[in-house]
């Protein structure tokens, strides 16, 4: 049996709850498959409270409820949003939903935590603008790679000035996920490697450099998929061009053998600037750098470290990563500071990968302001 929530009546609107600082937040998760880290990173985290999960299935809120202990569970999305007690709603449902929800929540005084990708059409974002605008609420996406030991280090680095200015930054994501071609959703023709998989790599680049004006790439489709029935492209390189002339890059390739980890990483950063260089290095939490003294460490962490990260079967679910992200939000709302990636950095940087993917159908460079102004989207908006 389904169980029961304490709803006021259904409505848009209504008093915000206030939030003191340091108060705990209550907390709302909608989508419970990769909404799981987030239950996870709730229940372990002193800065929320969760307070419920919702997923359409019922069998997955059955499933979560005896995992986590925890049975306060919905499978209506307006149940929460009409739990005016709920602070904040977590978003984890399929891409093409996500402007959608997020709408509601922000309606609902609910400020939003949203998984990457933020949105899957740009036709949404001068909405979602207006509605966050008004409703005074923080949105906030979730592009978890941001918060993983090895990038934090290394953005703290960079930050500190340990290696001089930026030149330029290249990042890869390469996976042998031939297991996903196993999924039926992975051989439809709305699925692409380019938003489920570039999207982490594109986002790193986005982080050191973000004001990108133009981009080009090719892509193909390689011989394991097209076996298998894949309809987009696996296998992909771009090249990026700020709007000050640097340069950056990313590839990706995603269902063919890779190389052993100590020798290469399923997904790194490195930047090279003017006084060293670094490179982090994403599961095998390794980090190496050469500073501006011309110092060279290499720092892995331990076994305490990974488990923070991986606290489920396998590297699938990475809840630490999550709990990183989320109590980052608390602390910008209790402390009245902009999280990022926020709602126009999301927006931003769909922008780039649809630029990404008409390169791909084209062959040819495509500006990212053409893609924004498609969409009547101006430029000035998301500074």
């Amino acid at each position: 049996m389904l169980t029961q929530l304490n709803s006021s009546p259904s409505g848009e609107g209504g008093p915000a709850k206030s939030v003191k600082a340091g108060e705990v937040l209550k907390l709302g998760i909608l989508g419970l498959g990769e909404g799981r880290s987030t239950i996870s990173a709730a229940l372990t985290s002193e800065k929320w409270e969760l307070k419920t999960i919702c997923d359409a299935n019922e069998e997955m809120c059955k499933q979560r409820a005896k995992e986590f202990d925890f049975q306060h569970y919905t499978t209506s999305y307006q149940d929460m949003l009409d739990d005016k007690e709920i602070d904040v709603i977590a978003i984890y449902t399929p891409d093409h939903l996500h402007a959608e929800h997020v709408k509601q929540a922000l309606l609902h005084n609910k400020h939003v935590v949203c998984t990457k990708p933020f949105i899957d059409d740009l036709s949404d974002a001068n909405d979602l603008l207006k509605v966050a605008e008004k409703s005074g609420k923080r949105v906030f996406v979730g592009q978890s790679s941001r918060f993983f030991e090895p990038a934090k280090r290394q953005r703290k680095d960079f930050e500190a000035g340990l290696l001089g200015d930026l030149i330029t930054i290249e990042s890869h994501y390469h996976a042998d996920h031939r297991w996903f071609l196993k999924k039926g959703w992975a051989l439809k023709q709305s699925f692409k490697w380019l938003y489920g998989g570039l999207s982490h790599p594109a986002d790193f680049i986005r982080w050191y450099l973000p004001n990108i004006e133009e981009v080009m790439g090719y892509g193909m489709l390689s011989a394991n998929g097209a076996k298998e029935g894949l309809k987009n492209h696996d296998t992909m390189h771009f090249i990026f061009k700020a709007s000050d002339g640097r340069i950056a890059r990313v590839s990706g390739a995603y269902t063919g053998p890779t190389q052993p980890a100590s020798r290469d990483s399923g997904m790194s950063v490195i930047l090279r600037c003017t006084e060293g260089a670094s490179q982090a290095d994403y599961h095998e939490l390794r980090y190496s750098v050469t500073d501006k003294t011309g110092e060279e460490r290499v720092v892995r962490w331990g076994d305490d470290v990974m488990k923070h990260y991986f606290r489920f079967e396998g590297q699938s679910h990475h809840a630490g990563e999550y709990q990183n992200y989320l109590d980052y939000f608390a602390d910008s709302i209790n402390e009245n500071f902009t999280a990022y990636p926020d709602l126009k950095e999301g927006i931003g940087t769909i922008a780039l990968l649809q630029a990404m993917d008409k390169s791909l159908e084209t062959g040819l460079p495509v500006k990212i302001a053409d893609i924004l102004s498609s969409f009547n989207i101006s430029k000035e908006l998301l500074k």
